[in-house]
């Protein structure tokens, strides 16, 4: 009885900040706003206007939570090392074939892994979150323009999507103190479900 009193203390307390996040974000992934490639506020911005990116980046944190051990940091660290390598990629006018459908298909299966609480090996966990990195990467790159601001705005960028993956890992760490982890799979859920949309949309 108390477990279940203290899960749904912490369901409403994440609940709150989840929502402001993603309502705003329902009605378009990417509604941007005039010059938002350019500069450093605007890169900070851009990743969350898009509910696609929140919830990957956000399911990270929450899946290298479950993984556990050098996952912690491994994973997320690995996403955003490849996202920028990807950006640059994208900068530099390289293509990637369908970088939308690559980001949809990130939101259903990290969706899908966290909710059934999946824990691969550390290589294969890298390996996938890697994979997802570079079409987001890929995404925010071939919007930035070549220029110091482009750069400023691409800095932001990583730095939005760290602490996206350090919501994540804080609401997955939180919840594994409280045993009550079985929130964090209710949550991947939710995430899969986003991911069918997306991957439908895309």
């Amino acid at each position: 009885m108390r477990n279940s009193l203290r899960a749904s203390t912490i369901f409403r307390a994440a609940l709150l900040p989840l929502v402001v996040i993603f309502v705003p974000t329902l009605a378009q992934a990417h509604p941007g706003f005039p010059g938002h490639t350019h500069g450093f506020v605007n890169g900070l911005a851009h990743p969350l206007t898009g509910l696609d990116h929140i919830c990957a980046m956000i399911a990270v944190g929450l899946w290298a939570v479950q993984c556990g051990g050098r996952a912690l940091w491994a994973v997320p660290l690995t996403f955003v090392s490849v996202m920028a390598a990807g950006g640059v990629f994208g900068m530099a006018g390289g293509s990637l074939p369908l970088a939308e459908t690559g980001i949809a298909s990130s939101v259903l299966i990290l969706g899908i892994l966290i909710a059934v609480c999946a824990r691969l090996p550390l290589r294969a966990s890298i390996l996938i979150v890697g994979v997802f990195a570079l079409f987001h990467g890929y995404a925010h790159g071939a919007e930035m323009p070549a220029t110091n601001s482009g750069l400023a705005y691409g800095l932001a960028a990583i730095l939005a999507t760290a602490s996206l993956h350090l919501c994540g890992i804080g609401l997955g760490l939180i919840a594994a103190r409280s045993n009550s982890i079985q929130l964090v799979r209710y949550f991947g859920g939710a995430i899969a479900i986003c991911g069918v949309y997306f991957c439908f949309a895309a």
